[in-house]
């Protein structure tokens, strides 16, 4: 009977939605093309469109409890986690909650952020300023002993855009990746809690997307958006990383 009951609760379990809580959308003509980052999310990871839920947590919309839900994945944002706004301090404690119960979560950029600081690490401002375009990435010796990411390559391409970094790591947290301007790019929280600063669900045309919409921002910062939009290439390694995040969870 145990037998019976545990099976039962492992296919409830497995079909219940994943919760995409979404902090922000890209700029509108980027969206516009390649949909908004639940779309872009559910493209990269193969995830159904009927399967997710889509909270959009930066217009107000509040997700429901952790326990009606088979995992989340926390989006990117244009804003910061030191405005402190009062919807992403309320995602920070529906993180603290959805921790307690062990329950998945992926968070990308701005969500990576968040959960770092809803567990008590420090975000601010990057002191060498902003991070944009692809970027070589390199596991850390925990991130290469890491079940999770078997098979990764040592050091590979990611895509990034952000001012704001995790500066400081949860106590506990393990750092998976790194690279020269963040040696925080990768955390492990818990068994079934990890995050990363740059963009998975991003492909090569989206990264190039950002660049035409902000190459007049971008120059008057000092990059040289020329020499970046050339260097844009395609991340394999972090779509798979994102894939695998579901798949081993039976959630594809």
């Amino acid at each position: 009977m145990r037998c019976h009951e545990g099976n039962l609760l492992a296919v409830v379990f497995l079909m219940l939605p994943v919760l995409i809580l979404q902090t922000g959308n890209p700029p509108h003509s980027v969206g516009a093309t390649y949909g908004g980052f639940d779309q872009m999310v559910c493209s990269v990871s193969g995830l159904a469109p009927g399967r997710i839920a889509v909270i959009k947590a930066y217009k107000g919309e509040r997700p429901l409890g952790p326990a009606h839900y088979g995992a989340a994945l926390i989006t990117g944002s244009r804003a910061n986690i030191t405005d402190r706004a009062p919807w992403s301090e309320a995602c920070a404690g529906w993180v603290r909650d959805a921790m307690d119960v062990s329950l998945p979560l992926f968070g990308i950029c701005y969500g990576h952020q968040l959960m770092a600081d809803a567990l008590g690490g420090r975000v601010d401002y990057h002191p060498q300023g902003r991070e944009v375009g692809t970027h070589r990435v390199a596991l850390t010796k925990a991130g290469k002993a890491d079940a999770a990411l078997a098979g990764m390559p040592d050091v590979f391409a990611a895509h990034f855009i952000h001012e704001q970094s995790v500066i400081e790591a949860p106590q506990g947290a393990s750092v998976l990746a790194s690279n020269p301007h963040d040696p925080n790019q990768m955390l492990r929280f818990a068994p079934n809690a990890l995050s990363v600063q740059f963009h998975p669900e991003f492909t090569a045309p989206i990264m190039r997307a950002y660049f035409d919409v902000m190459e007049s921002f971008l120059t008057t910062e000092g990059l040289d958006v020329a020499t970046l939009r050339q260097q844009v290439t395609e991340t394999p390694a972090p779509h798979a990383l994102m894939q695998r995040f579901f798949q081993e969870r039976g959630l594809l």
